[in-house]
């Protein structure tokens, strides 16, 4: 492993990725795939933004599933000349298309080419010093190495372990989560609900409401596996009631409360 190369928390340019949260809405993304076609074709932003907010145009066309259309904006990136931008910047850039050139592949029938392109992103977040893309690779490579899940994620809290950034403690909920999904998949469901109630934790200090929503949903889920009923039954009519329309959360209190189920459902990490 690379224990993340240590990168410096201090040099995350925290700036930008405000600028990244407010354009993206990952519930719609063909709005923020305009936005981010706006922000990466404005003149006011330096080189350097532009090529930034290209990536996020890259993933928002991927989400959508237009595989070929978000390479081409990758590839464009990538033989691009920008003036005046720093070492850093650039290994930041190379960071950026690495991410989403593997986000897409996972994502793909070519989810054997992900991890390369997740670890070369740990290595260029490193040096272009930005901890945050250094969280968002290792999390990454910890939903998609098979068999390294909890060595990606032991880097990821390491490296939490040692920041204040708000934004940076978020990603606590997702490796937590992730790993709890890992550890039920692998029939181990009181160590599922161990990582399950740590992203609640996460969720409730530095998430967004979705978050907070989604970790309790696996929370109910865990408790299901592990024959607690009774208390996964109250955990998830309680969230039908802030959600009444989740079809996941519904799912599951007709799971609990029929006596034979065939099929389990999952909901995405």
């Amino acid at each position: 492993m690379t224990d993340a190369l240590h990168a410096d928390p201090s040099r995350h340019r925290g700036h930008e990725q405000q600028a990244i949260d407010r354009l993206w809405d990952f519930g719609d993304p063909a709005a923020s795939e305009e936005r981010f076609r706006a922000a990466a074709t404005d003149e006011a932003h330096s080189a350097h933004e532009r090529a930034v907010m290209a990536t996020q145009l890259a993933r928002a066309i991927g989400i959508q599933h237009r595989d070929d259309e978000a390479l081409a904006v990758l590839d464009e990136l990538e033989a691009a000349e920008r003036e005046g931008e720093t070492s850093e910047e650039a290994a930041e850039v190379v960071a950026r298309v690495a991410l989403e050139r593997g986000r897409i592949a996972a994502a793909s029938e070519h989810g054997d080419e992900a991890v390369p392109y997740f670890t070369k992103a740990v290595r260029e977040a490193a040096l272009s010093g930005s901890t945050f893309l250094v969280l968002d690779a290792l999390h990454m490579l910890a939903l998609n190495d098979t068999g390294h899940e909890e060595e990606w994620a032991a880097e990821g809290f390491d490296i939490l372990d040692g920041v204040r950034d708000p934004r940076l403690k978020r990603w606590g909920v997702a490796l937590h989560n992730n790993l709890g999904w890992t550890k039920h998949d692998r029939g181990d469901a009181a160590a599922a609900l161990h990582h399950f109630e740590k992203a609640v934790e996460a969720a409730d200090q530095y998430g967004t409401a979705g978050q907070q929503h989604v970790a309790r949903w696996s929370v109910g889920r865990a408790l299901r596996s592990l024959g607690r009923t009774d208390d996964a039954l109250e955990l998830q009519r309680e969230l039908a009631r802030a959600r009444p329309d989740d079809t996941y959360v519904q799912a599951e209190i007709e799971a609990l409360t029929t006596t034979t189920t065939e099929a389990e459902p999952t909901i995405e990490p």
